[in-house]
């Protein structure tokens, strides 16, 4: 079996963060999203795996995850130049999958569930696809499917009436009959390949579609809130202290943290669960519980929690605390005395800045 991950999206939800990374690879918990599929399948057995990106993106990929060799893995890059569709994107690898059965991942994905016995379960239902669901509250935003005892009985793409709640939640399993349902599909409305057109009609031609409910955490990273979430999550499960950096005396360090090597934290109360990458700077701060830092960043009398700053970020002197928001490498946030007293900005495009009344 190989896997195929879908990382070909512009990530439009996630600007201005995308517009000098991929999605897949902005950080939670201080590693980037899709490092937590690739671990996850290889833990399942699975060492092929192919990444279907962009022309534009592809270099990104390839500069943080290489051939996937020092994840004991095998990465091949697949371009998929333009987005039309989860189904266009399998087809567009046929040549890597070569004939056989493959998981197939969205890039974007976490889902904590065992792929083991997602895999063992397909094989023993001898099924042509096999896909992943669970309930949701709100499933007209979803893929959703309807089963009758253990086979899926019908797909349907976002729907208005959903006749059931249980969502696609981006997991799916597939053997080589599926490019035959690809050929035998049109373009929905939206001018792409629908992969839950091309589930429909191995439905319809072979009866034989099964699923696997799961009942652990998932998310879809696909907006920053959810990045914020899935932060939270991963950083809940810390189980213990791991300190590599320095913690001088007139500091305190609480409950589950992680502290990388060459980090300093002076005059400054880190309350966890946090983790703190390597050759950071904290100085007269508040680091509050469910809070990530990337390597070389530099905090000076602020307080921050519950959110996500990446790499060379620096933060100074902020005076109201900062929450929920996610601060980009390379980002400076500062206060400085002058007048007239106002706010002076150099954003991006579609930045989100709140300020309080």
């Amino acid at each position: 079996m190989k896997a195929l991950i879908l990382c070909a999206g512009k990530g439009t939800r996630l600007r201005p963060l995308t517009f000098t990374n991929a999605k897949p690879l902005i950080p939670i918990a201080n590693k980037p999203t899709i490092m937590y599929s690739l671990e996850k399948i290889r833990d399942a057995g699975v060492t092929e795996i192919g990444l279907v990106v962009n022309s534009e993106n592809i270099e990104d990929f390839k500069n943080v995850l290489g051939d996937g060799s020092q994840l004991g893995i095998k990465l091949s890059y697949i371009i998929q130049e333009h987005p039309k569709g989860l189904a266009h994107a399998v087809k567009v690898s046929k040549e890597f999958l070569d004939n056989d059965d493959f998981i197939m991942y969205l890039g974007d994905n976490l889902v904590n569930f065992d792929l083991k016995n997602f895999i063992d379960q397909f094989k023993q239902g001898n099924y042509e696809s096999f896909i992943l669901l669970t309930s949701v509250d709100n499933p007209s935003q979803f893929g959703i499917a309807v089963m009758e005892d253990s086979k899926v009985t019908k797909v349907v793409e976002k729907p208005k009436d959903a006749p059931s709640n249980l969502a696609i939640i981006g997991v799916y399993i597939f053997t080589p009959k599926v490019f035959e349902a690809i050929e035998n599909i049109q373009p929905s409305w939206r001018g792409e390949l629908e992969i839950t057109d091309a589930i429909q009609w191995l439905i319809d031609n072979s009866n034989n579609v099964g699923a696997h409910i799961v009942e652990g955490w998932w998310k879809d990273t696909g907006k920053p809130e959810d990045l914020i979430e899935a932060n939270r999550t991963i950083l809940s499960t810390l189980k213990e202290q791991k300190i590599e950096g320095e913690i001088r005396s007139d500091s305190s360090v609480q409950g589950m943290v992680h502290i990388g090597k060459n980090t300093k934290i002076m005059n400054s109360i880190i309350r966890g669960p946090v983790i703190i990458g390597e050759n950071v700077t904290i100085s007269n701060a508040y680091i509050g519980p469910y809070t990530s830092i990337g390597d070389s960043a530099h905090i000076n009398s602020s307080e921050i929690e519950n959110s996500i700053i990446l790499s060379y970020a620096n933060i100074s002197n902020v005076y109201i605390r900062i929450e929920s928001s996610i601060i980009g490498e390379n980002s400076k946030i500062f206060s400085t005395e002058r007048k007239p007293y106002s706010l002076k900005l150099v954003i991006g495009d579609y930045s989100n800045i709140q300020i309080p009344k």
